[in-house]
Formats: structure tokens, sequence, C-alpha cells
């Protein structure tokens, strides 16, 4: 069986898998978050006498919930106990091995960049690992050394961290995989809060129960403020999942500087919905955000393809038969009914003939000529004169 299409029911079956579990992991996330910003003193001394710091009533699906919260622990460890850690587990499996099969298994195409660093694959994906290692260990640095400090300073080393690494990337690997590498790295970050902190806080509070001692305080306390961590962080590694979709947004010179500028964006929405659930409008938060994102996109639009001129000042008249060998040459590879170098036309976009080439015209102009984005790591050596040349033809009408 073809191996290019192995990899793509790789592709296929992993992202549908990741996809669910992620959702599985990232609502649950959202919820108790916006659960503990919600919760409210209990009424009943009953309940204070049981240790319940917050309660909630809520209606779904056509039932009543009463959620209520220990303040650190029930007097009696109960005999059916959920931990929430395989939604974490799970979304970091499949997504690990998402990153191998579509990235590490291709890595000359989707990861190296000639024209920003001379690198082997090899070399790409080792890149790749340690950043996702390094990413761990100088955030739970910091988190260690600052947390019981300033909360502010952390933040903002730790942001600066992050835009570090998105320049570092973006200067050695393809645009698309420096972004994704970048979410990839908070995305571990996440998972190791999980099973670092989070699930050992959770089990030696059990343990400590289980041998008739009151628990200390401080393991729910260290676990909570890694997983409101998490919370803030899942915006910005959604973008970077997504953001491969989007070459407007990773193949920008300053590339680094674009990611910092949405994740920024991200963080600041999120802040807003954290407190609006405790009762606090405070819409300078999503404003300032969306204005970021706005001014991003606006800086981001490309500039008016201007024509060439030839010898006798004129601007050259093109037609399909014209480009149509540079397309040949440098695309046809993937986008055709035979492709040799994917298993199937991405998109469904064909350009074998005169007629499919002017039918997906616009799309060539804005994939080849302005978003630089196709080919697609620029595999088959598409020059500038080339792109040009797409240019000239599209300016005259895709003739």
């Amino acid at each position: 069986m073809d191996a290019h299409y192995l990899i793509e029911v790789g592709s296929l079956l992993l992202r549908w898998l990741h996809l669910i579990v992620g959702i599985a992991w990232i609502g649950s996330s959202f919820y108790f978050v916006w659960l503990d910003n919600t919760l409210k003193p209990p009424v009943d001394p009953a309940l204070k006498e049981k240790g319940v710091g917050g309660e909630l009533w809520a209606v779904h699906g056509g039932g009543f919930y009463n959620p209520q919260k220990y303040l650190v622990a029930p007097k009696n460890l109960p005999d059916d106990l959920h931990w929430f850690k395989w939604e974490s587990y799970s979304t970091w499996i499949t997504g690990f091995f998402l990153l191998g099969v579509l990235y590490y298994s291709q890595a000359a195409t989707y990861m190296v960049d000639p024209a920003k660093a001379d690198l082997s694959p090899g070399a790409a994906i080792g890149i790749g690992l340690t950043t996702l290692i390094v990413g761990w260990l100088v955030y739970d640095t910091l988190c260690r050394v600052l947390m019981r400090r300033s909360l502010l300073l952390f933040a903002a080393l730790y942001f600066v961290f992050v835009v570090a690494v998105a320049y570092l990337l973006s200067h050695l690997l393809s645009g698309r995989a420096a972004f994704l590498h970048v979410g990839a790295m908070i995305a571990t970050t996440m998972s190791a809060n999980v099973f670092f902190w989070i699930i050992p806080g959770q089990k030696t509070t059990v343990a400590a129960m289980q041998r008739g001692e009151t628990p200390d305080p401080i393991h729910g306390q260290r676990a909570k403020q890694r997983s409101v961590h998490n919370n803030y962080l899942t915006l910005p590694v959604l973008f970077c999942m997504i953001s491969n979709h989007y070459a407007f947004t990773y193949n920008h010179p300053q590339a680094w500087l674009v990611l910092a500028l949405i994740l920024l964006a991200a963080v600041l929405i999120r802040h807003f919905f954290n407190l609006r659930h405790k009762g606090v409008f405070a819409w300078q938060y999503p404003a300032v955000g969306g204005l970021i994102l706005a001014g991003v996109f606006a800086w981001l639009a490309p500039a008016p393809i201007s024509r060439s001129t030839g010898e006798n000042g004129q601007n050259p008249a093109l037609t399909v038969q014209d480009i149509q060998p540079v397309l040949a040459a440098r695309c046809t590879g993937c986008h055709s009914a035979t492709p040799t170098l994917m298993p199937a036309a991405p998109a469904g976009v064909l350009l074998d003939t005169p007629e499919q080439i002017r039918a997906n015209g616009p799309r060539l102009l804005t994939q080849t000529v302005q978003l630089k984005a196709m080919p697609l790591g620029n595999v088959t050596q598409m020059t500038e004169a080339e792109r040009q040349k797409i240019a000239d033809w599209a300016a005259g009408g895709y003739r």
C-alpha cells in the first residue's frame, strides 16, 4: 500500500481522536475554572459543618445539579472518586503522534526551510523535541521561583520566554512548523502540569486521608494554581494548532511578532471570561484584545500586486499557456489528478488543464504570490521570477 496514503489515513484518524479528547480536556478545564469562580458560600449550616466552602445550583438537560467544593477535603473519603487526568494525557499522546505523522516523518517537506537555515531533517526534528522539553523546564522553574513572590512578574517573564522561542524557531524552521511547535511546547507544559503537579497533589491529599490524617491544603492550592495556568494557555495553544491552515500568519517576515501579538490577545480575552465568571465585567480586556487582533490583521493584509514592465514599457499580456510550464514544474507534483508528492491533491485543487488553472486563478495568485505559502516549504524551488509571471497573468484577467 502506498506510503503517502498510509500517512494520510494515520493523519485523519489521529487528528480526529486528538480533537475528541482535546475537547474533553478543554471542556473540563473551562468548566472547573468557571465553577470555582461561580461557587457561593453555603447557607446551610450542615454544609459548613461538613467543610463545604462553596456550592452552586444549576440546571442542565432537564436535571438539577448541586456541585459542592470542600475547603480542603471531605471528612470521609468517598468510595467512588473520579480523576480528571486521562483527558489531558490522551490529548498530549495523540497530539505527539500526530506531530510525528505529519511533521517528523516528513520533516524535509514540512519542517525544513532552506531559505532560513541549512538543516537536515534530523536536526529539525531535534530542535522540535528540544523545544518541548526546555519549554516545560523553564516554565516549571519560573513557577517554583516566582509564584509566591509576584504573579505579574512570572506572567511577564514566561510571555517573554514564549516570544523568544517563537523568534528562534521562526528563524530555524519553516513558518508552519515554528508556530506548531510553540503550541506543542505550551501544550506539553499544560499536560506536564497535570502529570507532575495536579494529579500528584491530589494523590497526596487522598493518601493522607486514607492514613486518617488531615491533608495539607498546600497540595490543593498548588494544583489549582497550575490548573488556572492551563486555562489561560488554552486559547494560545488552539490558535497555534489551527495556524497551519493560514499561511498569511506564519509566512510573514516577522512571524514571531505576529504570533506574540495574537497569543497576547488570546490571553486577554480569556482573562475577561474568567473575571466575568466572578461577576466582574472588565470590558477593557476583550477591547484591547480585539484591537490587537484587528491591528495584526490589518498589518498582514497583502499589498497590491504590481505588474512587470517589458522592454517596450508595456505590461506583458500573458495567457494560461505562458504559466502552464511553471505550474507543471512547481505545482502539479501535488495539484494533479495523478500527483507524485501527495496521495491526493490538497483541497481538491487540480492544475492539469487550462480550464482548471483559470478556475483556480485567484487562489493561485493568493497562495503563490501574495502569501508565498505554496509550494509548501517551496520544496519545488519556485523562483521569484516565476511568481511574478503568475502575478502578471492574473493582472491580465486570468486569460
